[in-house]
């Protein structure tokens, strides 16, 4: 089967069907499938196109919306992920993947398909840290921000994929995993595009989720675009793949035989009797089974005239079933077990991990992967069910562009509910995101009877500077004794709870912080007590009781308290949906309880501690330590290391 590899489409539709039509009508070839590695760019009208995260001179129509209006059909079966340059409320729609067009699939948020026999996976978005824990919360119309953080991958995709265990053919990202520089010609890659410099030399360039994938799948063949140059990698997972990729690099003459490749001549050019992972100019032996322990990867250019934008590989297939898409039973299955995971919410979200008392392991079981297959009635074809949900563009009725066809225009385009995943959903028994986000916005306040709790705020004030925070304190159990918190069943796409409390629990211990001076929670805290002070009547806000997890940044951390008591933060603005990995409802977090406050406000704590053992417990003047810059370059420390020395002296001196 020859499949032809696209980088970034840009929307230049017609320019790459056109492309490859030249390259079959040379070469007398018959190409059955393309790929697309992101920015895609399936703009269907003005609204789309206003929902794109590029600058205003970018901002072009191009020729998607021929294909989705009719006019034209793609000429060979297409398929792509998405990037950072998309219509993003357009494939929004389409989280588990769908047709975007006639012939034209998108694979959704995380994705794995199969045609003819050849395994294909996918991820979309790009990776930014600071996003990457969060529920997909982003819905139309943006704003600047959520109109770049939509597109941003979240720690649920990959976590569903490292449930995957069948082997992959093909692997789909549209940036690169980090470090992937290393298995390629590093020097010609700086030579083209020498801005990388700094980024390769502190392994910051690339995906860190994508490098995670990659030597977890092991997938043949990875194909990415995102950094605009053509880039050719081969990636051992075995001793055996090192071996072979010595013997590639002695058969190149390469002097550098140890350690990652960084002067090699290594391309993924076609071949017509060999796969695009021969390697040009070698006559060792490795195209036998070992070589399925490397992974060959290749990164494409944008769709521009003299650009390595295309390449056309050959790879196995089952020739006795046809070139049609079919859902994957193993990632369904994923899909079907983790819909619990799923959020929404702008908070981070946790996935399980080893130590839980809950499944942390979702690799399917065979029973769960019958029991799926009786859900499609052991129909694994994807339907053709493509609709269209909102007008085309229309270029004769359009009196807002100019000679260069750039589009002045104000309105975004609205949220909407696809019929294609409408259907998957049911069929599957998973929740749409856009319809729970549709779902919350109508039903996003409490009842008033529920919000006016009895008089008990965790926060109380003692004399002093001390604030004192109640964690799970038994006169707060006191109140709430025999009452019942009922937030809405989980029903039509909306969550629920109810706790009931016959009986006092076991009493806690109250957790007693000093309130450091210019600290992140002072603000929040002293407006509480303000708040509470000048109106008696009115109570503060109940906050929620729960054993925070550590703040490291890793997809498996330390799970949340199984026993929280659920509260809210306001009367209107807390609704709770998903699941912790504990099965049960996401505990809210407050502004002043997310990761990264948290761990600005423990540095801020032992800092203050270290500077206090200085003087003996006397009052010092307290230097910023800057946490804000330390965090923007990555060197941010999750704790403080006190010195031998000044912890002795610190006894010795509380001794006295």
């Amino acid at each position: 089967m020859k499949i032809a590899i696209e980088g970034c489409a840009h929307g230049e539709l017609d320019k790459i069907y056109d492309s490859i039509q030249h390259l079959e009508k040379k070469d007398g070839i018959k190409v059955d499938l393309l790929i697309c590695c992101g920015d895609f760019q399936a703009t269907r009208n003005l609204k789309d196109l206003r929902c794109m995260a590029v600058p205003p001179k970018y901002q072009k129509m191009c020729t998607f919306y021929k294909y989705y209006s009719g006019e034209k059909v793609a000429p060979v079966l297409t398929i792509f992920i998405g990037g950072n340059h998309e219509a993003s409320n357009y494939l929004q729609e389409l989280a588990y993947g769908g047709w975007v067009a006639p012939r034209i699939y998108y694979m959704g948020y995380a994705n794995i398909v199969n045609i003819a026999g050849v395994r294909i996976g996918g991820l979309s978005g790009i990776y930014k840290g600071h996003d990457y824990l969060k529920g997909h919360f982003e819905k139309p119309p943006y704003s600047e921000d959520t109109k770049r953080s939509v597109y941003h991958i979240r720690n649920l995709e990959t976590f569903r994929l490292k449930q995957v265990q069948k082997p992959v053919d093909i692997f789909l990202s549209h940036d690169w995993p980090r470090g992937i520089y290393n298995y390629g010609d590093v020097d010609q890659l700086l030579k083209f595009k020498p801005f990388f410099t700094n980024e390769v030399k502190t392994n910051t360039l690339g995906s860190k989720p994508c490098e995670e994938l990659l030597h977890l799948l092991k997938p043949t063949y990875w194909f990415a675009a995102h950094m605009h140059v053509k880039f050719a990698a081969l990636v051992p997972h075995t001793s055996v793949s090192i071996e072979i990729l010595i013997e590639v690099r002695a058969c190149q003459r390469i002097p550098n035989l140890t350690g990652p490749v960084d002067n090699s001549n290594v391309t993924l050019q076609r071949n017509r009797n060999k796969s695009v992972g021969r390697i040009d100019g070698c006559h060792c032996d490795c195209d036998n089974e070992d070589d399925r322990q490397m992974t060959k990867f290749l990164a494409l250019d944008k769709c521009l005239p003299r650009r390595k934008f295309l390449q056309i590989v050959d790879i196995q297939h089952n020739v006795m079933k046809p070139i049609e898409l079919e859902y994957d039973l193993e990632w369904l299955t994923i899909l079907h077990f983790t819909n619990h995971l799923l959020s929404v919410s702008r908070t981070n979200q946790y996935m399980p991990g080893p130590g839980m008392d809950s499944r942390w392991n979702f690799t399917p079981t065979k029973e769960e992967m019958d029991f799926i297959r009786q859900k499609f009635n052991g129909d694994l074809i994807i339907p053709h069910n493509f609709t269209q949900t909102t007008l085309a563009f229309e270029p004769n009725n359009c009196d807002s562009s100019d000679s260069n066809g750039h589009h002045s225009f104000s309105g975004q385009a609205k949220a909407k509910i696809n019929p294609q995943t409408m259907l998957f959903c049911d069929k599957l028994s998973v929740d749409d995101p856009m319809a729970l986000l549709l779902t919350q916005s109508k039903d996003s306040s409490f009842n008033s009877s529920q919000s006016q709790l009895s008089s008990c705020s965790p926060f109380r004030e003692q004399s002093g500077d001390l604030t004192q925070v109640s964690l799970d304190d038994s006169s707060y159990l006191d109140t709430l004794d025999s009452m019942e918190i009922g937030l809405m069943s989980k029903t039509n796409n909306s969550f629920s709870l109810k706790r009931s409390i016959s009986s006092p629990s076991p009493r806690r211990l109250s957790l007693a912080l000093p309130s450091p001076q210019n600290s992140d929670v002072d603000e929040p805290m002293r407006n509480l007590r303000e708040d509470a002070n000048s109106s008696p009547d009115v109570l503060p806000p109940l906050r929620m009781s729960l054993s925070l997890p550590s703040p490291r940044d890793s997809d498996v951390d330390e799970p949340v308290s199984s026993d929280p008591l659920i509260s809210h933060s306001s009367s209107s603005d807390l609704v709770s949906t998903g699941a912790s990995p504990t099965g049960k409802l996401p505990l809210e977090y407050s502004g002043v309880l997310t990761r990264d406050k948290l761990n600005n406000v423990f540095l801020t704590l032992q800092f203050n501690l270290i500077e206090i053992m200085k003087v003996n417990d006397g009052n010092n003047k307290i230097p910023h330590i800057q946490k804000g810059h330390l965090d923007h370059l990555n060197i941010l420390p999750s704790r403080l290391e006190c010195p031998r020395n000044l912890y002795n002296e610190a006894t010795v001196a509380l001794q006295q």
